[in-house]
């Protein structure tokens, strides 16, 4: 790619990437001379934050970049202001590919996964431009594209694009995307994260064929989505991580409405701390799957029938019958600040929600004082799916026979700590657990092995070295401290104390048993369980 060596090139808040790197993406706010220094230089804001100041030289201030060491100036032989699609779609599509390329032709699934665009006769496009014509997807990401081109070029050399991934450019306004996408009849996804988009959602058509729009980091706020809405009446996936978003801001009531065809909604990694701004979305009919992880959100609830009333206030057009968050399967929360039960168990009045994740959350850290994956599962009626592992048949009989167990632990001598288990008397009557009696005249070796668990102990210790698994009868009420002590011993531990790991079913990795005063039943370690040894570093 040819740079721009002359300064009328620029112009304020226009995006640029350097010359030798398309990838080193920022934005113009100074043209002019600098103190000291001959000739003109642009001064630019880059978006990694990686440069040499903050738009102030020598005690001269030009520009305010977004933080202390994002700006610098640059000579305009080391900018690019940008090319068109066609030509970015030449360099990526005419020359053989390299192995970056390779890596740049995908589109997000449903799941937000990258998916291999499937490219039509595409060892033949290499050779022969004229069957350019035959590509449905293809990735233009981070090429520096800046502009549609000429008028109807991209209609005549592409016109069966239905997926296009834009990542990374330099597009800003509403329109030139407008004008790329009325060229492209068929197009159903695109992908425009990364491109800083202007807040003026101008000269933009109806996209009436776009089902899947991803806008991850463009800036873009809920303000400019109410007014998208109107423009895209057949969306079914949208995806607006990354945008710094706080506040679902409707245009004429407390209630988003619209969006008759949305399945999936992708708010992640933005900065939404109220579960009530997130109960505007409760009226999406269509919503199937909404992404909320890594917000800041500290706790959840459903919302009754007056919680909506009060929201919606005098808003006629709120249909009264339309029952909150009726079609969602798929809730993702992980990464948030969630710290209370009643959060985790006001999960069971969705109506149809079967898939959730709570992972790092401190609620579902038992080494932070949170409860184990056996409690989330005997707590979560429905949930198939958690943390993103199935919940199979055995786990679930398992987990619930577990936690009734635990529950029934701690109600004797404290008969309140019923009302922390809504669904401990369901699944005790379920299961048929019956109360543990010790019966008269029962001599105390009868009586402890009746509360005997059956626990493996794996060594992983790199000091240990290879030894075959050890299986255990350990009372229920043996301490953490108590089992490290046994740990020592049945291992031939010496010179290191061990660190003890629960080895859950679904769990991607061990949970950390550090709390030495925890029972074995508290941290969740049950009949069969497996607790693996390795040493303190």
């Amino acid at each position: 790619m040819q740079s721009s060596s002359d300064s009328r090139t620029f112009k304020l808040d226009q995006r640029v990437h350097s010359t030798n790197d398309p990838r080193r993406v920022g934005t113009v706010k100074y043209i002019g001379p600098v103190e000291g220094h001959p000739g003109t230089w642009i001064g630019v804001d880059w978006d990694n934050g990686e440069a040499k100041h903050d738009g102030s030289l020598n005690g001269i201030r030009y520009f305010e970049a977004r933080s202390q060491l994002s700006g610098s100036f640059v000579r305009t032989q080391n900018l690019n202001a940008g090319i068109s699609f066609i030509e970015a779609f030449y360099i990526r599509y005419r020359d053989q590919p390299t192995q970056e390329d390779e890596d740049e032709m995908y589109v997000l699934s449903a799941s937000n996964r990258r998916v291999s665009v499937q490219l039509v006769g595409k060892e033949k496009v290499q050779d022969k431009l004229s069957r350019l014509e035959e590509l449905t997807g293809a990735s233009l990401s981070y090429l520096g594209v800046s502009n549609p081109g000429s008028p109807n070029e991209i209609s005549r050399i592409v016109p069966n694009l239905k997926e296009l991934d834009l990542t990374g450019n330099l597009l800003s306004e509403w329109k030139d995307v407008g004008t790329i996408c009325e060229q492209l009849p068929s197009l159903v996804a695109l992908n425009l994260s990364n491109n800083s988009m202007s807040h003026e959602i101008v000269g933009l058509p109806q996209l009436k064929r776009i089902r899947i729009l991803v806008l991850n980091n463009t800036g873009i706020n809920w303000t400019q989505i109410e007014v998208l809405k109107d423009l895209l009446p057949v969306i079914e996936e949208l995806h607006l991580m990354g945008n710094g978003i706080n506040a679902i801001q409707t245009a004429s009531s407390s209630i988003v409405h619209g969006f008759d065809s949305l399945r999936l909604l992708n708010l992640e990694e933005n900065c939404i701390a109220e579960w009530n701004e997130i109960l505007k979305l409760s009226q999406l009919r269509s919503l199937e799957e909404l992404h909320l992880n890594k917000n800041n959100l500290n706790h959840i609830f459903y919302p009754d029938h007056d919680t909506i009333n009060k929201m919606v206030g005098g808003d006629e057009s709120h249909d009264q019958s339309c029952i909150p968050f009726q079609n969602l399967r798929c809730l993702l929360l992980g990464g948030n600040d969630i710290e209370d039960l009643a959060s985790v168990d006001s999960l069971n009045s969705f109506p149809k929600l079967i898939d959730i994740r709570l992972s790092e959350n401190l609620i579902a850290d038992p080494g932070r004082g949170g409860i184990p994956r056996f409690v989330l599962v005997a707590r979560l009626a429905r949930v198939e799916i958690l943390n993103g592992s199935e919940v199979s048949t055995r786990e679930r009989k398992e987990s619930e026979i577990r936690y009734v167990r635990l529950v029934m632990s701690k109600l004797h001598g404290n008969p309140d700590e019923i009302k922390q288990h809504p669904r401990f008397v369901e699944l005790k009557n379920f299961i048929g657990i019956e109360d543990e009696r010790p019966s008269v005249g029962t001599t105390g070796p009868q009586k402890m092995a009746s509360g005997l668990l059956s626990v493996t102990l794996k060594s992983v210790a790199a000091s240990i070295g290879e030894k075959p698994p050890l299986t255990k009868k350990l009372p229920a009420a043996t301490t953490i401290g108590k089992l490290k002590i046994l740990c020592e011993t049945f291992f031939k531990l010496r010179s290191t104390r061990p660190k003890l790991f629960l080895q859950e079913e679904g769990s991607p990795l061990p949970i950390l048993l550090d709390d030495e005063m925890a029972t074995l039943i508290d941290v969740g370690i049950g009949n069969e369980s497996t607790v693996l040894v390795d040493e303190e570093s």
